[in-house]
């Protein structure tokens, strides 16, 4: 049923876009900076201005409808993605100065060691938890902008230093040999901060960020929506917080968070979403495809979860009268390094209208 979408069909993306390509790559699960070509390719076919990101994860696909001059809306519900999504989509021009970065890595203002003393033994040694402890002392002299730029890339340091960029182990056990996983947070924090300074752009537009689950999102106004959902797999779950709860609690100081302290990572309460379980999935996608039936829906999904291209064609032509789907080879994988397990599937691309 699926049409194949070609290499050559990628030429938009250089031509389109020139910023995306080097927007700051945190690998995220699910993460979308392989298959942005191919939507930039399908999102040019399609007439729209005012676009919602429903599920923004990395911010990457965001970014890109932000590049392309659309008024865009990014949302996720967990904080640290929408952390991301202010600092680089909201925000119009504003960027860290070198006195910024100066003041974030000074010493401790005001002795506060709520990182180093919970996470004492795991993920990084104690000069880089004095660290984080430390830029958040001052995170919160920073006016808004400033502070999510901050917070991005103090998230994007401790995701690239930690292996496989996931918090469900403690040890180096996964070590890939990258120079991140050797060098001083403060020194990724500083590569992170150049890189996000370098993103900030104004596209013209009054583009916003917000942080709610998506089925609560007024759908109203929007002329595309982008559904990036997590994908319930046939077997375990999608469980974001397990994941990346150390990023989510970085983002706000773990303030509102209960950390479960029975557990060996030092991992969050988990935040329920429908979406990543295959028993409910299916119910939470007709809802929200009702939901935003007004719009045209452009809806990512991968060939090895649940539900299957048949299904999700279906639940889509319940409520659109032009369904069309594209698949492009995808790899997926939590690392870099040649030991990380790895899965060939298909995206799926459906666009309905």
């Amino acid at each position: 049923m699926a049409t194949p979408l070609a290499a050559e069909e990628l030429a938009r993306y250089t031509t389109d876009l020139q910023r995306t390509p080097g927007y700051p790559r945190l690998r995220y699960m699910g993460s979308k900076y392989k298959v942005v070509p191919y939507l930039t390719h399908l999102f040019g076919g399609i007439p729209f201005d005012m676009a919602l990101d429903a599920f923004s994860g990395s911010g990457v696909v965001g970014y890109a409808l932000k590049e392309l001059g659309k008024q865009v809306t990014c949302n996720d519900f967990l904080r640290f993605p929408s952390t991301v999504a202010k600092a680089v989509i909201e925000n119009r021009g504003v960027t860290l100065a070198p006195a910024d970065v100066e003041l974030l890595l000074s010493p401790n203002a005001d002795g506060r060691d709520f990182i180093g003393r919970t996470f004492n033994g795991l993920y990084f040694p104690a000069d880089d938890h004095a660290f984080l402890d430390a830029a958040w002392s001052h995170i919160d002299q920073l006016p808004e902008y400033k502070r999510e730029l901050a917070l991005s890339a103090l998230c994007l340091a401790a995701a690239r230093k930690q292996p496989r960029g996931v918090f469900t182990i403690t040890d180096v056990r996964y070590d890939d040999g990258r120079r991140q996983m050797r060098m001083p947070l403060r020194e990724l924090f500083v590569e992170a901060v150049a890189e996000y300074n370098r993103a900030v752009f104004d596209n013209g537009r009054v583009n916003r960020a917000i942080c709610t689950d998506t089925l609560q999102v007024d759908p109203a106004g929007y002329d595309l929506v982008y559904f990036d959902p997590p994908y319930a797999p046939p077997t375990d779950d999608a469980d974001y917080i397990k994941r990346y709860h150390f990023l989510e609690g970085l983002s706000v100081y773990w303030r509102g968070l209960t950390i479960m302290e029975e557990t060996k990572t030092k991992k969050v309460t988990k935040r329920f979403t429908p979406f990543a379980y295959k028993t409910k999935v299916c119910a939470a996608l007709r809802e929200l495809f009702h939901r935003f039936r007004q719009s045209t829906i452009v809806l990512s999904y991968s060939s090895n979860s649940v539900p299957d291209e048949h299904e999700l064609y279906n639940l889509l032509r319940g409520e659109k009268q032009n369904v069309e789907v594209y698949s492009v080879p995808h790899k997926y994988s939590f690392g870099t390094h040649e030991a990380a397990q790895r899965r060939d599937v298909h995206e799926y691309i459906f666009v309905a209208r």
